[in-house]
This record gives C-alpha cells, structure tokens and sequence, in this order.
C-alpha cells in the first residue's frame, strides 16, 4: 500500500512540475506587445488616386484549418486540427481565390499563421506574400505563445500568428495598434493579445486615406470588446476630425448595429448574438456589411447548411466622407474557412 501511494504522489509531483514550469515558462516568454508598433514607414510612399472607385476585401482564412469538414474543441466541437493535406489545400484554395481577385486594391487578411503547429508550420503569410509580388505586405502579430497547453490529450502547441494587409500601394505607414485589456492571469499567458493595424496612405492633398484591419475578441463576456471599441472609437474621431479617411474592415466578433438576418439558406446564430450598439458612433458613419448572407459559421460541428449555426461578423465601418458603392458576401460554402470573404467597394468624397 505505501508503495502505491508512493508512486501516485511521485506523479501528482511529477504533474505539479511540469505545469509550474510551463506557467514559468511562459510567463518569462510572454509577447507583450508595446501600445503602438512601427511595422512600415516611407519617405516616398505613393499617392493614391483620390477620386476613383476602390475595391476592397476582408476575409478571415482560418489559419486554413477551419474547412467545412472542421469542428473545433473551443467552440463545442472534438477536432484540435485537420490533417495536414486539409491545411495544404485550403490554403492554396484561399491564394486561388486571392489571385483570381487582385483588381482589387486592397485585402485585409485574418488568422494568418506564421508558424504553429495548428497550420503544420506552414508560413502562411510568405506564401501569401509571395503569390502577390505586385502588392505590398504588412503583418501585424497577435497571437505568439510558445505552447498552448490544451486540450491536454492533444495540446495545440505553439502559435504565432495575425492579421495582413495587401494593398497595390505603398503607404506613408503601417503601425500596429495593441487593443486594451486582456484575460486574467494565468489564462492570458495562452491568448491573443488583439490588436489593429493601421496603414495611411498619402491622397493628393494633405488628408490621408486610414486602412485599418481589425481583429476583435471572442470568447470573452463582452467586456473586452467594449473596452475594445471604446479605444477604437477614440482613434476613428480624431482621425476623421483631422480630414482624413477611414476605412475599417475585418472580424469584429459582434455583428452591426441593427443586423438583421436577412438570408433563408442558412440557419442563424442566435445564442451567440452579439450587436454593436446603435449609438456607438455618430450620424454619418456607414456600416457596410451584405445581410443576405452570412460571413461565419459556429464550428461545435461540421458544416451543413440550414443545419450549422451562422451569423454576420465580418464587415466595414466608413467615415462620413466615404461614399458606399456596393458591398457582398462571396458563398463559398465555408469551404476553405469558417469565414466567408466580404468584398466592398467606396468612392471618397470630394
């Protein structure tokens, strides 16, 4: 009897080690981004044309393992990651559709892994890089965690990973801005630490036109969001109080305000509902999103439509100075993503 008891507690030391070591680890290891990061600057940027139509297009890829076959074990479902021939291909189907789409001027790109082990260490955001030489490329980093320790019988492992905008023109800037707030330790050790990035392009008089990609909380209770938002909406006022442009598009993880459904195909996502209020902003700003289809599906199963939960959180926010042209939803049948891509296009104001 000693013995056993022996062994057990040789084993709860044992577990007791491992987990203090991987808190100390990455705690020492932590990324602690600074509140604003340079990622680009230029002394001769181009000058965009200012009163032509501009196409834009924000997608959420997934990190390419979250195809229509995936469930996932943090929204309900059992799967960690997809085999790797999954991520191959859905990552070349993402480029494919890219390249198939590059009139446009602008892509704002999330969930782009650099190297972790969800995506087999696939540099996601080289390969797409490299299949634009035409285009210029900025990263901005939000997820960087050295092990990821769950699930415990299939660990995630390391992340590191973020957000990319392709544009047909070089900026004045690209920067980094860190989203406030965060989890509680020790859980925020294993998070993203969220953030936007922010391109400003240089117009032909001395306003400049803002680009921001953005990529908001999930699975908090919805007050890192409103932290979130509340820093967002500070930036966006000073910004176009200058004269400047504003564009922001991406994953804000809450639909627009008054959103409504307006698709039949679909089943729509109503536990997770969560709406940007109405008088966020003041009148003038534009919401741009397509109602008539849905851009995220839940991932607890595999998707099937009219089965699989689905709702709209990936959209635009216009300043009063930009007019809305048209906006769309591309149905690709969460083929490659649990995301669908949004395509967008504006005319500024004179």
């Amino acid at each position: 009897m000693k013995k056993v008891l022996k062994i057990v507690l040789i084993i709860v030391l044992a577990v007791v080690l491992v987990f203090a070591g991987l808190i100390i680890t990455a705690t020492l290891s932590n990324y602690s981004p600074e509140p604003e990061s340079v990622v680009y600057t230029s002394d001769d940027p181009d000058t965009v044309p200012q009163w032509a139509e501009t196409d834009f297009l924000t997608w959420n890829i997934g990190y390419c393992g979250l195809d229509s076959s995936m469930d996932f074990f943090y929204d309900g479902g059992k799967q960690v990651r997809p085999p790797e021939n999954h991520v191959r291909k859905s990552l070349e189907d993402v480029i494919s559709f890219l390249t198939k789409n590059d009139t446009i001027e602008y892509f704002l790109l999330q969930e782009v892994d650099q190297r972790s082990k969800r995506s087999y260490h696939i540099n996601e955001y080289d390969s797409i890089k490299n299949a634009f030489p035409r285009y210029w490329s900025f990263f901005g980093k939000n997820y960087d965690v050295f092990y990821v320790p769950l699930p415990f019988d299939d660990p995630m492992g390391p992340v590191r990973s973020g957000i990319q905008i392709l544009s047909k023109y070089s900026p004045e800037s690209s920067v980094r801005y860190s989203f406030p707030g965060n989890y509680a330790w020790p859980k925020s050790l294993f998070m993203l630490d969220r953030c936007f990035l922010v391109n400003r392009y240089k117009l032909n008089d001395e306003r400049q036109l803002l680009v921001i990609d953005t990529h908001n909380s999930a699975y908090d209770d919805g007050s890192l969001r409103r932290m979130q938002m509340t820093y967002l909406k500070k930036f966006l006022m000073e910004e176009y109080k200058k004269g400047n442009y504003v564009i922001v598009g991406g994953d804000w993880n809450q639909s627009p305000p008054g959103f409504s459904p307006g698709y039949e195909k679909d089943v729509f996502d109503d536990k997770n509902f969560s709406v940007i209020p109405s008088d966020y902003l003041p009148g003038g700003w534009t919401w741009a999103y397509d109602n008539s289809m849905p851009t995220n599906r839940r991932v607890n199963i595999p998707y099937k439509r009219g089965i699989t939960p689905t709702t709209v959180i990936d959209f635009y926010l216009l300043s009063p100075n930009i007019r809305l042209k048209s906006v769309e939803t591309i149905d690709l049948g969460f083929a490659s993503s649990d995301h669908q891509p949004v395509r967008m296009k504006v005319l500024l104001s004179k």
